[in-house]
């Protein structure tokens, strides 16, 4: 795997490694190197061969900057022309590039590859509201990539992830799971969201560069999968707020497989048995009733996190709920 190290002036590379990391799931490989204040170009540099040591790879390394011309671009570059054949510097970091990085490492093997790969992402990654401060070629260019990659055919969608997320469509969904499952559409389902006009807009407005974000009510969802005339080459991804929702739209004749269980937010009258998965009574039988429908679940928040066993984790939290009575 290919070792990423994020380098800065001040504490901006152990920052964003970590918000990289709230998103994506912890990564292997990856070093943050700070420049601070009291420290010299020299001190940095040592510091820049100590990350590199860590690695598990030092033949590929993507070093990753803030600022092209300063300390911490100079120090790496000058580690870098010993090793251009093999090792790459993009300057600029910011967190849909390192988002970006750490996907690609899932499939791409050499650090030119992925700096190559990474530069539109993180320019894309740029944007502005008013929408009209925008260059309205950059506008034009944005709104044509989402009508090809929206076109639709004869057929029916294929569903790429079907999700449990009480936050519904945010970062983790919007950069982890769009770059794991590819979606051209994402599709938040639920009666109530679909009923506010501020949440659909926002939703609307969180959608990753080239895909098209949806928020529709669960009848019309039912619809939309008997269609069988508009949405070949679709890969939908399916956003709910709880098992509910998604019970109604099995029910409904919705052919989904797996659903991803990836967060339910506690209230009252729930009970916690791991750290992002609240339950009430109706959601554990919600749950028995959909694995009964033949539904398998996969419990991750993140792809790259390990799965979750839901029969142990309902089984937890059936037995806190009794001990509530």
């Amino acid at each position: 795997m290919v070792g990423i190290i994020l380098a800065s002036h001040g504490d901006f590379a152990k920052g964003i490694m970590q918000s990289g990391s709230m998103i994506f799931g912890e990564q292997e490989n990856v070093q943050a190197v700070t420049l601070m204040p009291s420290e010299g170009p020299d001190e940095f540099r040592a510091k820049l061969q100590k990350a590199i040591s860590k690695l598990d790879n030092a033949d590929e390394v993507l070093f990753l900057v803030d600022l092209w011309g300063g300390t911490p671009f100079n120090q790496s570059n000058a580690l870098f022309e010993e090793h251009k054949d093999k090792w790459a510097i993009v300057s600029g970091l910011n967190l849909p590039m390192l988002i970006e990085a750490y996907g690609a490492r899932l499939s791409m093997q050499s650090a030119h590859e992925i700096a190559a790969y990474i530069l539109k992402p993180a320019k894309d990654g740029v944007k502005v509201r008013p929408e009209e401060l925008e260059p309205k070629e950059a506008n034009v260019n944005s709104e044509a990539s989402v009508k090809i990659s929206n076109a639709g055919s004869p057929g029916k969608f294929e569903y790429v992830l079907s999700r449990i997320d009480s936050r519904l469509l945010h970062g983790q969904v919007a950069t982890a799971w769009t770059k794991t499952v590819q979606p051209t559409r994402i599709i938040v389902v639920s009666d109530a969201v679909a009923k506010d006009n501020l949440r659909k807009s926002l939703i609307q407005q969180a959608a990753p560069p080239g895909v098209k974000a949806h928020v529709v009510p669960i009848n019309h969802m039912i619809k939309l999968a008997k269609d069988d005339k508009h949405f070949g080459g679709q890969r939908a991804m399916l956003l709910f707020e709880n098992p509910e929702d998604v019970l109604r739209v099995v029910e409904g004749g919705v052919p989904l497989k797996t659903i991803n269980v990836g967060s339910m937010a506690h209230s009252t009258g729930k009970v916690q048995p791991n750290k992002v998965l609240a339950f009430n009574q109706e959601d554990i039988d919600t749950f028995n009733k959909l694995k009964k429908a033949g539904i398998d679940f996969d419990v991750r928040k993140v792809p790259s996190d390990s799965k979750g066993n839901m029969d142990e984790i309902l089984k937890k939290a059936q037995d806190e709920l009794n001990k509530l009575k």
